[in-house]
């Protein structure tokens, strides 16, 4: 399993299976690809399970969440096409399989972000972090082709500047000279793609007399006046001889006439190359000169062949053409720095005017989502912060959050309540989906993987709100679940009864032990959740009713 693996556009967390973690003993929920709803009184071990997704994820992993008594704590979070398993030792060491293939935690929390955004009092939001916000703005105001063509734009500038930072690190008139002498010395060696074979040449040479001799005596045995091919030619009466009263004489009369054309051939070729082994005095020299130069050659240049040798004298030929026209070539690539510049900043100004016009409309249409979420009086804006060009633009993208009239804006960065946080991202979330976007079970558009992982959780998004808020929260997290699963712990009945699917969490202790258990309810039982979470223990028939008529609004 590779780092870079990422899922498919519609994969959604499926199953979630839990054994052994704190006081969790065995937990398996199957999520809809909708709105879940996780509920149950406090203290139950909801806790627990948002630990258990961001262990699967990639998070810290300890010893002390091992269960007592268990040897080890096991998380698995199916995705479809992809499954994800992490194991936590009492001794606190941790491993981790995407598909049964081990991957290293780093591996498994950088896959993990393009799985799922969870926001809550203790997870890493991706909302304050600069590339989300600048994909994000760039995403929903359409301002693509533009952040394509300043790419363009960028890698050209880019290209220049490193040709010149290479230049500049050139060597000095020194290493200019020592070049000259290389490229002069491999030149005049006049080396060959032939001189690679030198060293053979040269033993074929130097054993040249003895492989003579070897051969006039193959070829004496072979095909002289008593060799192999006249003792064949003497045979032949015989053979005939015996086809009189053998037939098949005669068969071996024509094999061994074959045999002897056979060997006469060969006798010719082995003289054939003895010849072409006479090698005279000077020619030895000549070769033995020929391979002594290259030997040297290779050893000064540290090179293992002749064809290094040749690439070694075109580099040095060319370093040295680069250092020699150095300032002419730098004054040619200073004017195409200004000009790629000229060009990047035209590109990026508009650019900017783009994200500004976008931003403004952001600012808009999330400042009134959040009134509906119970910040009447806060305001949010897109800032740009000019920059010194880089990869992405000329400005930065920030986005700021005044919650209260009166005090100064700040970047999301720098605002400590998760809850206004969550709540900044859901209504995000509201804006930037389309209304008209199907269930995620279907396939739909869906913004770049960086930004938008498909599912998102959200954990106590509606901490501190109550009442009419708490069901326009309920709301809107549907409305964002046409296009993204959403999964929310919640303690607000208002917005629970909006779950596609509602699971409540408990916690019962059985011979000693403390379990908790997560089961999902329907029909009367979720009723009596609602009907708990509106009036606590004493159920009575006015507090159903309100929770069966929330229940029912909510459809």
């Amino acid at each position: 399993m590779s780092a870079g693996a990422v899922c498919g556009e519609d994969e959604v967390l499926n199953r979630l299976t839990v054994r052994n973690l704190a006081v969790v003993e065995k937990v398996e929920v199957a999520f809809d690809p909708a709105l879940n709803v996780i509920t149950g009184e406090t203290g139950a071990g909801k806790s627990v399970l948002m630990g258990a997704l961001e262990l699967a994820l990639g998070g810290r992993a300890e010893a002390s969440v091992v269960r007592d008594g268990a040897k080890e704590a096991e998380v698995e979070a199916d995705f479809g096409d992809l499954v994800i398993r992490r194991t936590v030792t009492r001794e606190g060491r941790s491993r981790a399989w995407v598909n049964d293939e081990s991957v290293s935690v780093a591996e498994l929390k950088e896959l993990g972000r393009t799985l799922v955004d969870i926001h809550g009092p203790t997870a890493n939001q991706r909302l304050v972090e600069e590339a989300f916000q600048r994909e994000l703005l760039d995403a929903q105001g359409k301002v693509g082709p533009l952040a394509e063509a300043y790419a363009v734009r960028w890698r050209d500038y880019s290209a220049v500047l490193a040709e010149i930072a290479a230049i500049q690190g050139l060597g000095d008139e020194d290493e200019a000279d020592m070049l000259r002498f290389q490229v002069d010395e491999l030149a005049g060696a006049a080396l060959t793609e032939e001189d690679e074979t030198v060293a053979e040449r040269h033993a074929r040479a130097a054993h040249a007399e003895e492989a003579v001799e070897d051969a006039n005596a193959l070829t004496e045995a072979l095909g002289g006046d008593r060799g192999v091919s006249e003792i064949l030619a003497a045979l032949q009466p015989k053979f005939r001889a015996m086809a009189r009263h053998l037939p098949a004489a005669e068969a071996w009369a024509s094999e061994a006439d074959e045999i002897a054309v056979r060997v006469q051939e060969l006798s010719r070729s082995i003289a054939d190359a003895a010849s072409a082994l006479d090698v005279g005095e000077e020619d030895f020299a000549a070769l033995d000169a020929r391979l002594t130069l290259v030997n040297r050659l290779k050893r000064k240049y540290r090179a293992e062949s002749v064809a290094r040798l040749l690439a070694l004298r075109t580099e040095k030929k060319a370093r040295l053409e680069a250092i020699e026209n150095r300032d002419a070539r730098l004054s040619e690539l200073e004017a195409a720095r200004a000009a790629a510049e000229r060009e990047l900043r035209a590109v990026g100004e508009k650019l900017t005017r783009a994200r500004a016009a976008a931003g403004e409309k952001l600012a808009k249409a999330v400042t009134q989502e959040l009134k509906d979420l119970g910040f009447r009086q806060a305001k949010f804006a897109v800032a740009l912060e000019p920059q010194t060009p880089d990869a992405h633009g000329c400005d930065r993208v920030v986005f700021m959050f005044e919650p209260n009239p009166g005090e100064a804006a700040r970047p999301l960065a720098a605002i400590a309540s998760s809850g206004e946080i969550a709540r900044v991202m859901l209504a995000l979330k509201v804006v930037t989906t389309s209304p008209t976007s199907k269930r995620p079970n279907v396939q739909t558009p869906k913004p770049p993987n960086h930004t938008t992982p498909q599912t998102l959780v959200f954990d106590e998004i509606d901490a501190n709100i109550g009442g009419e808020v708490g069901r326009v929260v309920g709301e809107k997290m549907r409305a964002v679940a046409r296009a993204h699963q959403v999964i929310a712990i919640t303690h607000l009945p208002q917005s629970a009864v909006y779950g596609a699917r509602h699971f409540v969490v408990s916690k019962s202790v059985s011979g000693g032990r403390t379990r908790t258990s997560l089961s999902p309810v329907a029909g009367d039982a979720r009723v009596s959740e609602i009907a708990r979470m509106l009036g606590g223990e004493k159920l009575t028939s006015v507090v159903r009713k309100h929770a069966e008529e929330l229940l029912q609004l909510s459809c």
